[in-house]
C-alpha cells in the first residue's frame, strides 16, 4: 500500500459504477471529485433525476462534476485542477479525450463489464447473454483513446446461469467490479500492475440496445427466443402481440412442444407457464404483463383467462 493516501477522481453513471465508488470510499486513498452525467428527466414528471453515482456521492459530501463533454479546455482544466494521481471510470457514458487520460500520472484505468477483447461497447452483459455465453466478467483496464482497447490489468471470470437475466447478471457484475477494483488498487498505485495488450483478432463489438431487437420473431428457436427474454429484462424487454396488444414477456424458457403448431401458437398452459411453439421447440413463458398492467406469473396471468389457442405475432 502506498505510505500515504492517493487523490482519485472517480468517473460513473448508473447503478452499476455504484459499488466500485463505494469500495474507493472505503478505500484509504482520497476520492476528490466524482464525474458522473448531467441529471436526466426521468418518471411521469419528467423532473431531473440525479444518477445513482451522484446520490451515493453528495450523500458522502463528495465534490460532484457533471460536464456535458471533456472536450473543452474548462474542463479538462477543472479535472486537472483536482490533481488527481489516478481516474478510475466505471460506465461514466462520456469518452474521455487524450488530453484527459494524460491528466493522471497514473492515467485513467475502466472497470469494463465482459472479458475483453470480447464484448467491448455499451451493452457487454446483454450480447453476452444473447449470444449464449456461458461465462462473462470483469475486466480492468488501462484506457486509450480507443473503445475498450486498452492493455488488460486485471480479469475476473464468472459463469452465467443458465436461467440469469440481465438485470441478475448487471447486479453480480457490479459487486465483481468493486472487489476487482479493490484487489487492484494497492499494486495499480504503487506501480507493480503490469498491462497486457489485447488480442484484437478475438475482439467482438457489444453495440447499444435498440427497443426495435425486442421484437419476438416466433420462427426462430426456442432457445434462441428464450435468450432474447432473459437478455432484454429489465430493459427493453421483449415483446409479443396478442390480439392486438403488445405483451411483454419478462421470463421463458425453452421446453419440448406437448405436440405440433404453427409458430406463435398456444400450444398449452397451466400454472408453470404459457407453451408456445416456435421454429424449434416451445418456448414456455413463466412472467408476463399487458398494457397497463404490472408483471404477473403465468398462474396469476391465466387466472380468469385462457390463452389456448391464441396466435401470437
Amino acid at each position: 500500500m502506498p505510505s500515504e493516501p492517493r487523490r482519485i477522481v472517480y468517473a460513473g453513471t448508473p447503478e452499476f459504477a455504484v459499488p466500485a465508488l463505494q469500495a474507493l470510499i472505503d478505500s484509504p486513498h482520497r476520492v476528490v471529485a466524482v464525474y458522473t452525467q448531467p441529471d436526466r428527466p426521468a418518471g411521469r414528471g419528467r423532473k431531473l433525476r440525479p444518477s445513482p453515482v451522484k446520490q451515493l456521492a453528495e450523500a458522502h459530501g463528495l465534490p460532484v462534476e457533471q460536464p456535458a463533454s471533456l472536450r473543452d479546455t474548462d474542463a479538462r482544466q477543472r479535472l486537472a485542477d483536482y490533481r488527481p494521481d489516478l481516474m478510475v471510470v466505471a460506465a461514466y457514458g462520456l469518452i474521455l479525450p487524450r488530453e484527459v487520460l494524460e491528466i493522471p500520472p497514473l492515467g485513467c484505468v475502466n472497470l469494463h463489464a465482459s472479458l475483453l477483447p470480447r464484448w467491448r461497447g455499451a451493452a457487454p452483459i446483454q450480447r453476452a447473454i444473447l449470444a449464449g455465453d456461458t461465462e462473462t466478467g470483469i475486466t480492468l483496464m488501462q484506457m486509450d483513446e480507443g473503445l475498450d482497447t486498452g492493455d488488460m490489468l486485471l480479469r475476473r471470470a464468472i459463469p452465467i446461469g443458465p436461467q440469469e437475466t440481465a438485470a441478475e447478471l448487471h447486479d453480480r457484475l457490479a459487486a465483481l467490479g468493486a472487489e476487482v477494483l479493490s484487489e487492484a488498487l494497492p499494486d495499480l498505485l504503487d506501480g507493480r500492475l503490469q498491462g497486457t495488450p489485447q488480442d484484437a483478432a478475438q475482439a467482438t463489438y457489444a453495440a447499444k440496445l435498440d427497443k426495435a431487437e425486442a421484437r419476438i420473431d416466433w420462427q426462430r428457436p426456442a432457445a434462441e427466443i428464450a435468450r432474447q427474454v432473459r437478455a432484454f429484462n429489465p430493459w427493453p424487454v421483449a415483446q409479443a402481440d396478442l390480439d392486438g396488444q403488445p405483451l411483454r414477456i419478462w421470463n421463458a424458457e425453452a421446453v419440448p412442444c406437448p405436440g405440433p403448431g404453427a409458430p406463435g401458437e398456444v400450444l398449452a398452459e397451466s400454472a408453470t407457464g404459457i407453451d408456445v411453439a416456435t421454429g424449434k421447440d416451445c418456448l414456455r413463458i413463466t412472467r408476463l404483463q399487458l398494457p397497463g398492467g404490472r408483471p404477473l406469473d403465468a398462474a396469476s396471468f391465466l387466472n380468469g383467462r385462457s390463452l389456448a389457442g391464441k396466435q401470437l405475432q
